[in-house]
């Protein structure tokens, strides 16, 4: 199928799209991989070596070292995009840096920052959650359903 079919575009559109394409930057995808790969997985044993830390010298159990692991992360996460370096490694590294607890933590800071200027309470009260809203809306919800399903599961199955 051409692209006229497609979009429905006249021929000096379509013209234009094949000239444009043929200057486009190719991205390089494999590298970009490969980045993201290592970035996302430094940032993974940074969390680990925290987890092993705290259960370690503090008195937490392995279970239990989640909680600061994850805090001190988020923090980390805050601090580094406050003062424009998590920005910089994001750029360097792309999905790599969207590991589940920092880029969320990036992506609400970001946000705050971003609408400072407006207030505390319309900008950066109500613009800090603009991108990690429906995160918190879809988590909650496949919580709940994973829930139902658990205890359906376990309480009326016999499992």
């Amino acid at each position: 199928m051409s692209t006229s079919k497609k979009k429905n575009v006249t021929p000096a559109q379509e013209q234009y799209q094949k000239l444009a394409s043929k200057y486009e930057k190719k991205r390089p995808v494999g590298k970009n991989c490969i980045r993201a790969f290592f970035v996302g997985g430094v940032i993974c044993l940074i969390g680990q070596g925290l987890h092993v830390f705290y259960y370690t010298f503090f008195d937490f159990t392995q279970r239990t070292a989640g909680d600061p692991t994850v805090a001190t992360l988020i923090f980390l996460s805050v601090l580094l995009t406050g003062f424009g370096v998590y920005d910089r490694v994001a750029q360097f590294a792309g999905a790599g840096t969207a590991v589940p607890v920092t880029g969320f933590a990036n992506s609400v800071a970001s946000a705050a920052i971003e609408h400072r200027t407006e207030g505390y309470v319309l900008g950066v009260g109500g613009k800090m959650f603009k991108l990690a809203g429906s995160v918190i809306v879809f988590g909650t919800v496949a919580a709940f359903f994973i829930a139902i399903i658990k205890t359906i599961l376990v309480k009326w199955g016999g499992l």
